[in-house]
């Protein structure tokens, strides 16, 4: 197994383990941090009683621990607490203390199989038992979907002892995050070169748009499996799957689908960028808006729907894992880049407000095409980067290879095919939608990829990456939106395309 470089950690910090007991945390902690930054329950309880298992002392040693935390952060001193802290009543005032002094938690979950805990256990000179860590592994397994919505930073999962003994810890220092730009840390964003050591392989899949039952399709085609439907998807050859956004709004189970790429992220099976419709769901659920799409209020209902606690938990959940995401994602040493709708050199691995508009919403002339929606810039077509982009955003008939960039929303939501790009094999895997679930007139009335067609070349005048309002979204009348004075006429030819033919050895479609 190659040796595995966890995210940068910010330091300082506060750094928690989170694991059954023989799963590798104090060993870990040890390769990887200095004596003096780790805060041990367990050395605690040596310091008060002579034995650090002796469960007697277990309160006035937690006590101790969280005051010597809580002293460190005080300090800015990068912290690592280190107990099982499987249960959120353990996790939670560690989250309080992280708060208070305005410093990032970061988890790392030490996910391991009951038996290798069980191996380990038994090599310790104290053993706690099978049905210690059996309980443990349980409330674990609860925990884990819901650690990012708790309120961490990061969550890193580490699934195997050979794994914790490969995996290397780097650090971002104060003064390397002092020098980013404000507005890096007031989007919430991460940082898009965070992942830029991973080096795959990868599954790059399209726009979702709530098509859960052909994700999972999709995702079992590729290899991916769960134990149970409450698990994350993850492929037993250790790939990851890379989602370009607009995983929710206008199909049939935006919950669900949210729900399983949420699971992969946080169990480390996935990686995942925003999409503008995850960006229009937040509004509509912090403001209430009634002034959005037919699909955008079809997945507000869907929410809805749900009973009052699963509400309240999911909404929780989505918009801490949104707010999370970087805008784009810079891969395998700056090879690959993934954005939900392009990027351009100049933004790649910066996270500035320009960046960020042209990722997420893509770039614009400010006009209206004969649909009524704001014409799109065909940006690829000018694409001078040297990292392969993969994108969505602008549905297309089959997956689009101008340069060194590649479109794979292929329109699944509108009966077209969810698509998955294989990295670094270059292959094309697709299966096609159950139906068309959402075709409205005004974007899509003859089939998939006729907004394409209306995509003007780069260098036309008025371009803009500002994201365009609800109203140009979706709130403008039918008939206004048809009569746009800018619009091109019906018996305008569509652009030519700068389409290159994929390569048949590039190109493994499903039949189904």
């Amino acid at each position: 197994m190659p040796r595995r470089t966890l995210q940068p950690f910010p330091s300082p910090s506060l750094v928690v383990m989170v694991g059954a007991a023989g799963s590798g945390k104090s060993s870990f902690c040890r390769r990887n941090f200095r004596p003096t930054q780790i805060v041990s329950t367990d050395a605690c309880r040596a310091m008060l009683a002579d034995d650090p298992a002796d469960q007697r002392v277990s309160a006035p040693a937690f006590d101790l621990a969280h005051r010597v935390t809580d002293e460190r952060l005080r300090r800015r001193r990068l912290t690592v607490f280190d107990a099982t802290s499987v249960d959120a009543r353990a996790r939670r005032p560690l989250l309080q203390m992280a708060a208070r002094h305005k410093l990032p938690a970061v988890a790392v979950v030490f996910d391991l199989p009951v038996e290798e805990c069980v191996a380990l256990d038994r090599k310790r000179p104290r053993r706690v038992g099978r049905n210690v860590i059996a309980r443990q592994a349980r409330r674990l397994q609860a925990a884990l979907p819901r650690l990012r919505a708790e309120g961490f930073a990061a969550v890193h999962v580490v699934r195997s002892a050979l794994e914790a003994r490969r995996a290397r810890v780097l650090f971002l220092p104060a003064a390397a995050r002092d020098a980013e730009p404000p507005t890096l840390r007031d989007a919430g964003g991460r940082d898009p070169l965070g992942f830029a050591d991973d080096g795959g392989p990868f599954d790059i899949v399209g726009d979702v748009h709530g098509c859960a039952a052909e994700l999972v399709r999709l995702l079992r085609r590729l290899g991916y499996r769960r134990p149970s439907s409450r698990r994350a998807f993850r492929h037993p050859a250790g790939r990851r799957a890379v989602f370009v956004g607009d995983l929710v709004d206008r199909g049939p189970e935006v919950v669900r689908a949210a729900r399983i790429v949420m699971r992969m992220v946080a169990e480390g099976s996935a990686h995942s960028v925003p999409g503008n419709h995850e960006e229009t769901i937040l509004r509509c659920l912090q403001n209430g808006s009634q002034e959005e799409s037919a699909g955008t209020m079809k997945t507000i209902r869907q929410i809805d729907a749900l009973p009052a606690a699963a509400r309240r938990r999911f909404v929780a959940e989505f918009r801490s894992f949104v707010t999370a995401l970087p805008p784009h994602l810079v891969l395998d040493r700056g090879r690959l880049a993934v954005a939900h709708a392009g990027i351009r050199p100049e933004y790649l691995g910066r996270d500035s407000p320009e960046g960020r508009r042209f990722a997420v919403h893509g770039q614009t002339t400010g006009e209206l095409d004969r649909y009524g929606l704001p014409v799109r810039v065909n940006w690829a077509a000018d694409y001078s980067g040297k990292p392969l982009v993969v994108y969505g955003h602008t549905p297309v008939s089959r997956p689009e290879w101008i340069g060194r960039t590649v479109n794979i929303d292929t329109g699944c939501v509108y009966g077209g095919k969810l698509t998955a790009l294989r990295y670094p094999e270059m292959k094309l895997v697709s299966v096609k939608a159950g139906r068309a679930y959402y075709r409205p007139r005004r974007s899509l009335p003859g089939g998939i990829g006729l907004r394409a067609e209306t995509r003007a070349r780069p260098g036309a005048a008025g371009l803009s990456v500002t994201a365009p309002s609800p109203a140009a979204e979706g709130s403008i009348p039918f008939a206004q939106r048809r009569q746009s004075p800018v619009a091109p006429p019906r018996s305008q030819p569509a652009l030519p395309s700068a389409r290159r033919p994929v390569p048949a050895d590039r190109t493994e479609l499903s039949r189904e």
